[in-house]
């Protein structure tokens, strides 16, 4: 079970979390790679499902009996553990459809990534975990339509930018309470940055006070964010698809270059040690499977998700492959060379995978999972145009070329997922934001942190100079939250869920505003 926050800080080096025994069953009686009996609660860090297919879905634990270990291996020995695992249709056990075990190695942090196949399409299954005598709670997962169906509707939610010293999770905890299909995250799941205080200015272990650098390090900030109880409450309700933006790694990083590309000690080989380190922690407390297990500093990230033939969800990486940011990494008015058509997010080979999905899907909505805004965001309501150059406005040829390609491949609805900005907006892309009468050829949503920025207001004088400068920004809000979706035959409607504070745990939530897509039209309208 999980601790509160309240709980945490200040936390001594045992773990908090004690047993949860939840059921029996005939389990596994093989005492191959068996874990120590009495040793403690393994799984304080929760349990998990991700990337949901039509007969398939992946579970997760890792295994931490200390999971605030200052060497990250999670108090855990140092041979492989086996993990028993099983899977039913209720959530009491009683109609099991598979029950089987995994091998939890020292090398993997003592996670398991068991991929359950076999499964009916678009249904609800139960999972749970046991080892040495000690069972996890329970989880629920769903599994997507065959992709030959047509689905009434899909409901999920997405979000981004969990700061943990920022705020209390509670977004998760509304997230977890929600009738949903699945969880899409966007980046940002954990910051990089060492952590001395949180938002009451509460003093943190000294364990987490430095920057994350190396392996054990990464480890024990997962660790930070995942022992919280509303993230691992979300987690068990539904599955989830991931995908990364920077502070996984490092804030601002581009392909093999550090942000920090010009002091001499960061050269590509050192960040390159870095960003592996990184990676490998990132598989092993996440729901992923193996095809996203990494290769050293190399991960396999971009891949597509079908929901029927109602939706496609294209992930995307939009870090590993880019070239660096242009004039500088910054904010310009004056930057040309963001319109250089060799700069890219995607990288060659991802671009042209993401442009043949265009022409060969058949799905209805074609929701692209994105890390920073596409669409243009011009700071300056005057004749100037002051952009950020980390996002696709650094990067303008490139995102010509693919909300042309989406058009011109006759894309039905293109609606474009976003995080990291840490406010909520509604927008049209264009074909080409330097037209003004270049024509609408689809949609973006872009959403809130769950708690980076702190407590956020609904308006700010930044979201008026937005709402000023861009036309085709059709809604500005600046609070905590994230957004549900429900998307069915004849239209896309999101929902702007949003906290007042994340300052103190507790906070209700409400819709600040729905927005809607119909069918053939990419225009955003409130509902």
């Amino acid at each position: 079970m999980a601790v509160s926050r309240r709980r945490f800080i200040g936390l001594g080096g045992a773990g908090a979390a004690g047993a949860v025994l939840l059921g029996t069953g005939a389990w596994d009686a093989s005492t191959t790679y068996a874990a120590p009996a009495g040793a403690g609660n393994p799984f304080t860090l929760g349990v998990a499902s991700g990337d949901p297919q039509y007969s398939s879905v992946v579970l997760w634990t890792r295994l931490a009996i200390d999971p605030f270990a200052v060497d990250g291996k999670g108090g855990m020995p140092a041979k492989p553990v086996r993990v028993e695992y099983e899977v039913a249709r209720d959530e009491r056990f009683r109609h099991l459809v598979r029950r089987s075990s995994v091998v939890a190695t020292p090398e993997l942090g003592h996670s398991v990534h068991p991929e359950v196949n076999g499964l009916l399409p678009d249904h609800e299954y139960y999972y749970r975990f046991r080892t040495g005598g000690e069972i996890s709670t329970v989880g629920r997962t769903r599994t997507t339509p065959h992709p030959l169906s047509s689905p009434r509707e899909v409901r999920f939610a997405f979000a981004s930018c969990n700061a943990w010293q920022d705020g209390y999770f509670t977004a998760y905890q509304h997230m977890a309470d929600e009738d949903l299909d699945l969880v899409v995250h966007l980046g940002d799941y954990l910051y990089e940055s060492g952590v001395k205080t949180n938002k009451r200015g509460v003093v943190t272990d000294p364990r987490f006070h430095t920057e994350t650098f190396d392996l054990a390090r990464y480890r024990l900030q997962y660790s930070l964010y995942k022992i919280e109880a509303p993230l691992q409450a979300a987690h068990a309700a539904h599955p989830w698809i991931h995908t990364f933006d920077d502070h996984e790694v490092e804030n601002n990083w581009a392909g093999d270059l550090s942000q920090a590309d010009t002091e001499p000690d960061q050269d590509p080989v050192i960040f390159r040690q870095r960003r592996a380190q990184a990676f490998q922690a990132m598989y092993e407390n996440l729901p992923l499977r193996h095809a996203q297990m990494p290769k050293g500093p190399d991960i396999r990230y971009h891949r597509r998700l079908p929901y029927g033939r109602l939706a496609d969800f294209t992930i995307l990486d939009t870090r590993q492959y880019r070239t660096d940011q242009p004039c500088g990494d910054g904010d310009s008015a004056t930057c040309d060379d963001r319109f250089d058509p060799d700069n890219t997010m995607l990288g060659g080979k991802q671009r042209k995978w993401l442009l043949d999905g265009f022409r060969q899907s058949n799905a209805r909505w074609q929701v692209i999972g994105n890390q920073t805004p596409m669409g243009q965001t011009d700071m300056d309501p005057g004749p100037d145009t002051h952009v950020w150059l980390d996002p696709w406005d650094g990067y303008v040829a490139e995102r010509n070329k693919v909300l042309a390609a989406a058009q011109d491949s006759g894309v039905r609805n293109l609606v474009v997922i976003t995080g990291d900005r840490h406010q909520n907006y509604a927008l049209e892309l264009k074909r080409d934001f330097a037209d003004p009468g270049s024509r609408t050829v689809g949609t973006e949503f872009v959403g809130t942190s769950i708690t980076s920025g702190g407590d956020g207001a609904d308006t700010t004088p930044q979201g008026d100079q937005f709402l000023a400068a861009n036309p085709h920004l059709k809604f500005f809000n600046s609070q905590r939250g994230y957004v549900r979706v429900t998307a069915d035959q004849h239209r896309w409607r999101s929902d702007f869920r949003v906290l007042p504070y994340v300052s103190t745990p507790g906070a209700p939530i409400s819709t600040r505003a729905s927005y809607v897509v119909e069918d053939r039209n990419p225009h955003v309208h409130v509902s």
